[in-house]
């Protein structure tokens, strides 16, 4: 990476669940808003990410928060920085990843209209691409290119939240570590559960470049890891 200006840290939050991600259907960049849960799971992890990452003593200015474009992680962004006054900023390179023709699709659908594709994409070797698919390759790259801007914007010493989505995140992650320098096929990140981040803080190695150092990933508040998280109805019973 380019050495830049960098932030103190960097938080990517995935967004709340949608109507499509409990159906198991690929949203990529069609503008799907949060269901019911998903509201309930931001508002959660607005309030944990608050108490965990945000401190009183610091003003305002200590603080930058970017949004993907679209209405899921926008909502998530703002769950989290209306009540601190802070702006949103969005950026079209934070959407998710372009899926083509087979947005829309249920895995169910995928795998009996294009099996041998289908089986292709989830052995990670590339049906997809055939089906108009962003390459992750390109995902990766303009996700970090993101990242390095924002963080130059935002000022040494600032704390960079970033509300995005699954497959952005995984492949943005592999190029800020590197990972995509030893496994070209980018498996090495799974992506991360609804309303979940990931946390980087920058690293100067031994020749004097900047790096990134993944020190959180796949995080929640404690609710996620009960079955409350996917029904939040069981609070009340």
């Amino acid at each position: 990476m380019p050495e830049t200006q960098h932030v103190r840290s960097i938080t990517l939050v995935r967004h709340g669940r949608t109507a499509y991600n409990a159906a198991n259907r690929i949203q990529g960049q069609i503008d799907i808003p949060l269901d019911e849960v998903g509201q309930w799971q931001v508002r959660q992890t607005a309030q944990a990410l608050q108490q965990l990452y945000v401190q009183p003593e610091t003003g305002a200015d200590s603080r930058f928060v970017v949004s993907s474009d679209l209405g899921r992680a926008r909502q998530t962004a703002h769950a989290f920085a209306d009540s601190l006054g802070l702006e949103v900023h969005t950026d079209q390179r934070v959407r998710e990843r372009n899926f083509g023709e087979w947005e829309g699709m249920s895995a169910k659908e995928l795998a009996q209209q294009f099996p041998e594709d289908y089986r292709s994409w989830v052995q990670m070797t590339g049906g997809e691409l055939r089906h108009g698919a962003e390459s992750k390759q390109h995902v990766g790259a303009r996700g970090a290119a993101a990242l390095l801007d924002w963080s130059a914007e935002a000022g040494e010493n600032a704390d960079l939240f970033v509300f995005s989505h699954g497959a952005w995140i995984a492949q943005t992650l592999q190029v800020m570590l590197r990972l995509d320098k030893v496994d070209a096929d980018f498996i090495g990140v799974i992506s991360m559960r609804n309303a979940h981040w990931a946390r980087l803080v920058p690293c100067a190695a031994s020749d004097g470049e900047l790096r990134w150092r993944l020190v959180d990933y796949n995080h929640g508040p404690a609710l996620a890891d009960t079955g409350q998280w996917q029904h939040p109805d069981l609070a009340q019973r």
